[in-house]
């Protein structure tokens, strides 16, 4: 789709439909529910995110449209209109509505909502998207409420080295939650945008269809299996697939590895390594401050080294040292240097008018170091704000709940919610007959223990401990009795099983495991809509009182 080219929409939904020339998806089946939860994270991710933390750690959050108006405008003032995206348009290779939000920006002197992640196989988990949707939804509301224009940026973390985390996914299917990983690997230190796919990445593609059910050719897994294609490396897949389901909802792709962003970063960098001594100390300093306030610092400080990575000719990266720091200034070249995950957050409102970023609770937490690094450097210090965190139930999971008089929270304790419903459904004949035993076993100790009449020939710790002894017997016999009503109840163990794979895939929360694309094969523009409809009101609330809702169900 060109640059100027109205997006097309589902002529179900009036949605826009995935991918760059996508045909529209298929009607939803049945009703979605998207439930907004808690952020969580650590305690002092907990802290930033209510504005309990010490004074000066984090940039603070506006609490009116007011402020956040007083806000805008200040970022405006630190960027001359369109000269960033001029720099960086390369690097974005928007088009349709993302690019026309980029340029709205850019020609009103506007300002950016950022958000961003590391490459994971098939785009990563449910998250990455409740990131980019929590951030349009942040700048669709700023917008409204400011009048000036507003954009969303997902900054696609392609120059991150952890393969680990990059080749691997979790699906649910019929049997339960299944883990999808390529067993390729990479030297340490090259980064995603330089790690080729593997041929294994192809069997994992035919399960990630699979897993999408009766929905095999949606534009969604079209996205993929075009991204995902002979020749391509793990960070352009991952670029590729977020640009195809991002851009038609107005949500522009910044490509971190891409040469326009080095260059772009480049100033930053070589003023980090001039100052890699006195960022070094301040670093230091935030960690002994946030330890002695009885919190624990999100990244480990380590000593001797920078905050700046340098790639050596083969495209490897590693930190360059505080010593070597200001003598390598003069030698280097743009292309050559990246930076770490506590010098990013200030890269990137350096160089794009950044009115906040949508944080997960990780990043919150490392925001309270990123503060000093700001300082130090004598930059803008960037904004983070909480962002936007849910679950979506499917209507088929739903029903599969109803069935076991449970909810989703009972899920994240399976083997308690299968007890509990073995226990409901059990006969109310050998209910009877165990609560029997107990109440005869407790009535004959009871009697002993009359009939001794202080004559103290058996101690009355040897009448408990056969008490106990003897109830123990009748739990271990009602145990049995409830494993067997558990094998026998063969639809509740297959309810267990998908709403287990869906909502708590692994044992693991929904958002940060399963892999969106079999939802959006399903659904389509459903999922977007349900999310986003969540996602604002956690914005509205973020502009108009400054901090997300306690709970909005």
């Amino acid at each position: 789709m060109s640059p100027g080219a109205a997006p097309r929409v589902s002529s179900v939904t009036g949605a826009p439909v995935i991918g760059r020339d996508a045909t529209p998806l298929a009607a939803p089946d049945g009703t979605l529910e998207v439930r907004s939860e808690p952020l969580g994270g650590s305690p002092l991710s907990r802290a930033a995110q209510v504005g309990m933390a010490p004074e000066g750690w984090f940039e603070p959050v506006p609490a009116s449209s007011g402020e956040w108006l007083r806000r805008v405008g200040r970022v405006r003032e630190q960027f001359a209109a369109g000269a960033w995206l001029e720099l960086l348009a390369p690097a974005f290779d928007a088009h349709g509505r993302a690019a026309e939000r980029l340029q709205s920006v850019a020609a009103g002197a506007g300002v950016i909502v950022t958000t961003g992640q590391q490459p994971g196989l098939f785009g990563g988990p449910l998250y990455t998207l409740s990131k980019a949707l929590g951030a349009r939804a942040l700048a669709d509301v700023l917008e409204e409420s400011t009048g000036i224009p507003v954009a969303p940026v997902f900054w696609a973390a392609t120059d991150d080295a952890d393969f680990a985390e990059a080749s691997h996914t979790i699906v649910a299917g019929p049997h339960g939650a299944v883990e999808l990983r390529a067993t390729s690997t990479a030297p340490e230190g090259t980064p995603m945008s330089a790690v080729p796919l593997g041929d294994d990445v192809i069997p994992l593609l035919e399960t990630l269809r699979g897993a999408a059910g009766s929905v095999s050719y949606a534009p969604a897994l079209a996205a993929v299996e075009a991204a995902y294609r002979s020749g391509a490396t793990v960070g352009g897949a991952y670029v590729a697939l977020m640009r195809a389901l991002l851009e038609p909802l107005g949500i522009a792709v910044l490509d971190a590895s891409h040469e326009a962003t080095r260059e772009a970063s480049f100033h930053l960098l070589r003023r980090a390594l001039l100052q890699a001594a006195d960022i070094e100390r301040a670093v230091a300093k935030r960690g002994a401050d946030i330890r002695a306030a009885g919190f624990t610092p999100q990244v480990e400080e380590v000593a001797g080294l920078s905050l700046v990575f340098r790639y050596d000719a083969s495209g490897r990266k590693a930190r360059v040292p505080v010593a070597d720091a200001r003598a390598l200034v003069t030698r280097v070249k743009h292309h050559e240097l990246g930076p770490n995950v506590l010098l990013r957050p200030v890269v990137e409102r350096t160089i794009l008018p950044t009115v906040a970023y949508a944080a997960g609770p990780g990043e919150l937490s490392y925001f309270a170091q990123v503060s000093a690094v700001a300082g130090a450097l004598g930059a803008s210090t960037p904004l983070a704000v909480p962002r936007w965190s849910g679950t979506v139930i499917e209507p088929h999971v739903r029903r599969a709940l109803a069935r076991l008089g449970i909810d989703v929270d009972d899920l994240a304790a399976p083997d308690a919610a299968e007890g509990r419903r073995a226990r409901a459904r059990m006969p109310a004949d050998v209910r009877a007959a165990l609560d029997g035993l107990r109440a005869d076993v407790d009535g004959r100790v009871d009697a002993l223990r009359r009939a001794e009449d202080g004559r103290a020939s058996v101690p009355a710790p040897v009448l408990d401990g056969a008490r106990n002894a003897l109830r123990h017997r009748i739990d271990r016999l009602e145990r049995r009795y409830l494993a067997a009503l558990k094998r026998r109840d063969d639809e509740a163990a297959r309810d267990f099983t998908t709403a287990r794979a869906a909502l708590y895939p692994l044992g693991k929360r929904q958002e940060r495991a399963l892999n969106p694309v079999p939802l959006l094969a399903r659904h389509g523009p459903a999922l977007w809509e349900a999310m986003l409809a969540r996602a604002r009101a956690h914005a509205t609330s973020l502009v108009e009182r400054g901090h997300p809702p306690r709970h909005d169900g």
